[in-house]
């Protein structure tokens, strides 16, 4: 399993997201799921640069692997920053014009329905967020 740690800051988006490409490289992943991934990859990841630490700069650790058969990739992203569950925050009315809309919350909904799974857990004072994808 492949892993990189790095600030959680914006600038390095980029870095996030060459880690997660080369796993992907490695599974001959299609251009349309690549898009998906990175997709899902950069909501995750920019919400623990912009919320998990109020107080300051942290750490962020994203591993990457290519399991079972057919294969998935499965992403994990930590923090050590406040405890935030993106699954409790509720998805958003669609149905209500988009200058109506409550701010928030359409990017965790788009991995929702990009990824074939989604899940949190707070664990050892760590947000994890993990993300399959069929490939």
């Amino acid at each position: 399993m492949e892993s990189l740690k790095v600030i959680a800051i914006n600038e390095n988006l980029d870095e996030v997201q060459s880690f997660v490409g080369k796993v992907l490289d490695t599974a001959g992943c299609s251009d349309s799921v690549r898009l998906q991934i990175d997709v899902a990859v950069e909501e995750l990841y920019t919400n623990i640069c912009n919320y998990a630490y109020p107080k300051g700069e942290g750490t962020a650790e994203v591993t990457a692997d290519i399991v079972g058969e057919p294969p998935e990739v499965e992403i994990t992203l930590r923090d050590a920053g406040k405890p935030y569950n993106p699954l409790e925050k509720d998805d958003p009315d669609l149905d209500v014009a988009p200058e109506e809309r409550q701010i928030g919350g359409l990017g965790i909904f788009m991995v929702k329905n990009s990824m074939d799974e989604l899940r949190y857990e707070y664990k050892d004072g760590q947000n994890i967020n993990i993300i399959v994808k069929r490939l």
